[in-house]
């Protein structure tokens, strides 16, 4: 298993190609490895005209920087350990794109929520949460709830790879389920 102080984390295609980024450095947070995150980039752009991105569990913010490096207009970053939020932080000003962004310390649910109020919608959101810890068909459902999914919507789910994951969440629809190594699954709806 990498560690956070071994596995050294970049970004992969776009604006931003080749520039590193700093990982959250605690064993608590697991960094979507370049192999993963460059096939799931694949399979939804791999390039973006514009849109907003939400980074649910965003750690590092790895996946939220790669969609902005590849075209989206706007991502907002949210995490609740201090140390994610310490390191997303420093990976934004590293990359000079404050203006792009918005980072919250919070659990999921209350982001959800909270964006709903503001009347936020987004075209991609990366659903990266601790292995078998919350149920994607609720973080699905909440989404829903609070309008934050946009009409032609994209939502990227890492999970365990033995984890169910449902075939439909309401108007979402699970397009593919991918494997990669003997643990990691990454299923993506619209």
């Amino acid at each position: 298993m990498l560690t956070s102080e071994v596995y050294r984390m970049r970004v992969i295609a776009g604006e931003f190609k080749g520039r590193p980024l700093k990982s959250v450095p605690t064993h608590k947070t697991r960094p979507t490895t370049d192999k993963v995150k460059e096939a799931v980039f694949h399979g939804i752009g791999p390039f973006f005209e514009g849109g907003k991105a939400l980074d649910l569990f965003a750690g590092s913010g790895g996946l939220g920087i790669e969609a902005l490096s590849r075209g989206v207009d706007s991502c907002v970053f949210v995490d609740q350990q201090q140390k994610a939020i310490q390191t997303i932080y420093e990976n934004i000003k590293t990359l000079d794109i404050n203006e792009r962004t918005e980072v919250f310390k919070t659990d999921a649910m209350r982001a959800i929520k909270a964006a709903g109020k503001r009347g936020l919608t987004f075209d991609y959101i990366f659903l990266d949460p601790p292995y078998k810890k919350l149920s994607y068909q609720d973080l699905m459902e909440a989404l829903l709830e609070f309008e934050l999914v946009g009409e032609h919507a994209t939502i990227v789910c890492e999970h365990d790879a033995s984890e169910k994951i449902p075939e439909e969440v309401g108007r979402l629809k699970r397009m593919k389920t991918d494997h990669y190594g003997s643990n990691i699954g990454v299923s993506i709806f619209e």
